[in-house]
């Protein structure tokens, strides 16, 4: 929630303005955005569009969970 919280006030333009807040980012293919949450205990897929000043999220999960996906191309599910 504390991510969600920061993240949802900030305006990024392109990934470099989105490192300098979030330097633990790494962005892979299809303009997602990796980020550890709570000590890299979490990681946390975001699609972003720097254009439209838009984001959302992917996938979220444990490091353990995150290392039996392909970040590249999981898809979102509903619960």
């Amino acid at each position: 929630m504390a991510w969600h919280k920061a993240f949802s006030k900030a305006v990024f333009n392109n990934f470099n303005e989105l490192k300098a807040v979030y330097s633990n980012a790494s962005i892979v293919a299809n303009s997602r955005v990796i980020f550890n949450i709570k000590g890299n205990d979490f990681r946390l897929i975001v699609a972003m569009d720097f254009r439209r000043k838009f984001a959302y999220v992917i996938w979220f999960g444990t490091h353990k969970e995150y290392d039996k996906i392909d970040a590249t191309n999981v898809e979102y599910e509903e619960i």
